[in-house]
């Protein structure tokens, strides 16, 4: 182990021989709990200086790779993640030491909406008299339905987006039912088709939304299910154009296999999106379950969202829920509705949705004068950047303490064409000149 470390290391200053030491970890060529070389045989290795050795693993130990244990020696980092679905753990191989991690979609703390004065104003009326209460508190329903983008037939709340999309197809999928998944789409939905035995129908997209003819050739397999996000998609930031849903409903309509579809649209990222939201249900009003979450533009935390469509694949969800927990928390209802309604709420919300757009424009503009080409900023709260090498990318910008997401993990089906990164804004505050020219480099 100790020759095959000092082979995998050519760049011998502290940042390259830490990165050297992170790729081998990232790639699980150095397994959790394995002793690395000491800091003397490495630099003796290397003919550098042990202070050049020890100032690599001062990198590698904040970063949260590595953890040394005195005179038994230094050893990678052995966290137990199997809490974790399969397609989170990359996520969560590096430690919060991070110095900015770009890496996962949680909105800026600063941006959301203050809940002191909402808080103050849950009144007793939000508790539960009874167990047979509506599951959704008469004020927000009447708010959500004056609100929602098309005029609703049932609607109830859930407890955040993937609650959702994870009930929708507890009842409406069976195993080995096709599903329509976005590719690249987002992980946790391809963990849950994996969990309840659905068969993966990848589609690929463009500026507009889904590709047309990927979807007819998805159709011919029977599926059940489509599950796409018609705004700020994650992880592309694309929003879907009227004219490519149109596009979409004629094919299904005109499909033999269409009218047995379901369509989930997963608006996970509404009131921060700077896009329009087009849907289907303006052509398939009778296919669609559409489900808007708060979380990125309200806090995390609420885990709420909001599901409507038609009763036969609302009400199901709802029944299924009584059988568990019942509702979502009517303080937390009557707490949304205090921010949905309040003007100082809003007038926040609406600021957030500005300041991501510029965050976009501003680390797309850097990249494009720093020589990356970028065709056109995305929407919401993620960049898609295609990079000469993934890993490489990655774990470059790990060793000068910025953490971004790995675009394989975002793929459909393993070995797909194209080396991706997925940056996220939440954490991009202020200049992003020094972030964006580190950035450009990994990227080349």
């Amino acid at each position: 182990m100790r020759q095959t470390v000092a082979e995998r290391i050519s760049n011998r200053s502290p940042h390259g021989i830490a990165a050297g030491i992170a790729s081998l970890i990232n790639s699980g060529e150095l397994a959790p709990g394995e002793r690395l070389p000491t800091v003397r045989e490495l630099a003796l290795d290397l003919g550098v200086s042990p202070a050049t050795v020890s100032a690599a693993w001062q990198r590698l130990s904040g970063l949260g790779l590595i953890i040394s244990r005195g005179r038994s020696g230094s050893f990678v980092r052995a966290t137990n993640r199997q809490w974790m679905p399969p397609r989170f753990r990359p996520l969560a191989r590096q430690s919060d030491a991070t110095r900015l991690d770009l890496s996962t979609g949680t909105p800026d703390a600063q941006l959301l909406p203050p809940l002191d004065h909402a808080l103050s104003r849950i009144s007793p009326g939000a508790a539960t008299s009874s167990y047979l209460d509506r599951p959704v508190i008469d004020e927000l329903d009447q708010l959500l339905r004056k609100q929602w983008p098309y005029p609703v037939e049932s609607l109830t709340v859930v407890d955040g987006a993937l609650d959702g999309i994870s009930r929708a197809l507890d009842s409406i999928l069976r195993f080995g039912d096709g599903v329509i998944a976005e590719d690249p789409g987002f992980p946790p939905v391809f963990d849950l088709l994996d969990h309840l035995g659905g068969v993966r129908l990848p589609v690929g997209l463009d500026h507009e939304g889904i590709v047309v003819d990927d979807l007819a050739h998805a159709l011919n397999h029977h599926p059940r299910v489509l599950v796409l996000q018609p705004r700020a998609q994650n992880p592309t930031g694309i929003s879907m154009s009227h004219r490519r849903a149109e596009q979409l409903a004629r094919v299904i309509g005109g499909h033999p296999n269409g009218e047995e579809l379901i369509i989930i649209e997963d608006d996970h990222s509404g009131s921060i999106s700077s896009s329009p939201l087009i849907s289907l249900v303006e052509w398939l009003p009778q296919q669609v379950l559409h489900l808007r979450s708060f979380s990125k533009s309200h806090g995390p935390d609420l885990r709420i969202a909001a599901l409507a469509g038609p009763p036969r694949l609302v009400d199901p969800i709802v029944s299924r829920r009584i059988l568990g927990p019942g509702w979502t928390s009517r303080m937390i209802q009557q707490l949304l509705y205090e921010l949905l309604s309040r003007a100082e709420s809003i007038t926040q919300v609406a600021r957030a949705r500005r300041e991501y757009r510029n965050r976009q424009q501003n680390l797309v503009s850097t990249l494009q004068h720093a020589g990356v080409p970028i065709n056109r900023p995305g929407d919401g709260l993620n960049l898609w950047l295609p990079v000469g090498n993934e890993r490489s990318a990655v774990v470059q910008l790990a060793a000068s303490g910025i953490k971004v997401a790995a675009g394989s993990a975002f793929q459909a089906e393993a070995g797909e064409p194209g080396e991706f990164i997925r940056i996220s804004l939440g954490q991009l505050r202020g200049d992003v000149s020094e972030i964006g020219g580190l950035i450009a480099d990994a990227a080349r």
